[in-house]
């Protein structure tokens, strides 16, 4: 039996790695699609809307999809939905005007969103706080102002979650900030001042997950491809840095892997793992002897 409706938190929680699908473009966002999808392998849907349609017809259709064909072999309603939030956290202001985003992605039901090119604490504050309802006050006044998410949006979500609105208001909160919370943020660390910045950033409450973005880090230090097994120097030092703040700060570390490495990969802390293969996820999960179905 389930015991959270977002799997990937469950998981997380218990220490357990997740792996994840989907791209930065071409999502199918249909209700056919979402039934298919009730039964990825993965333990999280990504649905790239940094460099993807911002589809908010679609991504309500999707969540139907997945409700009605779920639930999942593990017992949850719908695989968790984590969505790239098109705005970018360069910095407070951009996060303030562009909370509308926010507003409409959550509320089609979706469990987390990723915020890309976080460089600075305060447009990291401003995203958390866009994240939530000003009921839910763990960490105001110790990092985070009030939330700033407006009463409206629940009708839609609570019919994918599959529960009331009050449990909705509740639920709907950043964990492990909150840990009875269901909403998963994350934060992509991939610029020069982001890496600059990324102590100050991985203190702001609310946060459960980040990564190295390794493509835009590359372009930035002036490389046109992503140069891997291993990384150049600054690039290395960049990841080590990111993976140091998140595990001081008791947030997830997102890294890529194969088969072939992900026991290594697992071993050295990240609890979030790229790739979207699947064979990688079956090695992975024997690594750490994960119980939970998929």
């Amino acid at each position: 039996m389930a015991k959270r409706i977002n799997r990937a938190v469950e998981l997380l929680e218990g220490n357990q790695p997740i792996y994840y699908t989907g791209g930065h473009t071409g999502a199918v966002l249909t209700y056919e699609q979402g039934k298919k999808d009730a039964h990825t392998w993965a333990d999280y849907i990504n649905v790239g809307m940094e460099h993807g349609a911002f589809d908010m017809t679609g991504l309500a259709e999707y969540m139907r999809g997945l409700c009605d064909g779920g639930p999942t072999k593990s017992g949850h309603r719908t695989p968790p939905v984590i969505v790239e939030l098109p705005a970018d956290g360069t910095s407070e202001p951009v996060i303030r005007y562009n909370s509308w985003q926010v507003r409409q992605i959550l509320a089609r039901g979706v469990h987390g969103i990723l915020l890309c090119m976080a460089e600075s604490p305060d447009a990291v504050r401003a995203f958390v706080e866009s994240c939530r309802y000003p009921i839910n006050k763990a960490g105001v006044g110790k990092g985070l102002g009030t939330g700033t998410r407006g009463v409206g949006s629940e009708p839609t979500a609570t019919r994918v979650w599959g529960v009331s609105r009050d449990d909705y208001i509740d639920k709907c909160d950043p964990w492990p900030l909150n840990p009875a919370g269901e909403l998963l943020l994350g934060v992509k660390i991939e610029s020069p001042r982001a890496v600059s910045n990324v102590e100050q950033i991985m203190r702001v409450p609310g946060i459960g997950f980040a990564e190295m973005g390794p493509g835009d880090l590359s372009m930035a230090l002036g490389y046109k491809t992503i140069r891997r097994d291993p990384y150049p120097p600054e690039m290395q030092e960049a990841h080590d840095r990111v993976s140091r703040a998140c595990r001081e700060n008791g947030i997830a570390f997102l890294s890529g892997a194969t088969p072939e490495t992900i026991g290594k990969v697992i071993d050295s802390g990240a609890r979030v793992i790229s790739g979207g293969r699947e064979d990688t996820a079956v090695a992975g999960r024997k690594h750490s002897q994960r119980t939970m179905p998929y």
